[in-house]
């Protein structure tokens, strides 16, 4: 099995979205998926979704947290999969 897919959606010059990456990126020290990293700003359909709510995070594409990744809670969908 693939090692899932961790999708950040962001923008930059954004905080919150800056400490979401950092946690993820500590997260793999444990746990094997891969980050990618989407600009919001960059897609207007996207704007339109996530801009009041970057950072959102979803695992394998499916929405999993918005604002704050939550370790315990994430360490708990990766299992699931």
């Amino acid at each position: 099995m693939s090692a899932p897919i961790v999708t950040i959606y962001s923008r930059n010059m954004c905080h919150l979205c800056e400490v979401a990456h950092e946690t993820l990126v500590q997260l793999q020290n444990d746990y094997d998926f891969t980050i990618e990293k989407i600009d919001v700003d960059a897609n207007a359909d996207l704007q339109m979704l996530y801009s009041e709510q970057v950072p959102v995070i979803h695992i394998n594409g499916k929405p999993h947290d918005f604002f704050r990744v939550d370790p315990e809670r994430f360490k708990a969908a990766l299992a699931e999969l």
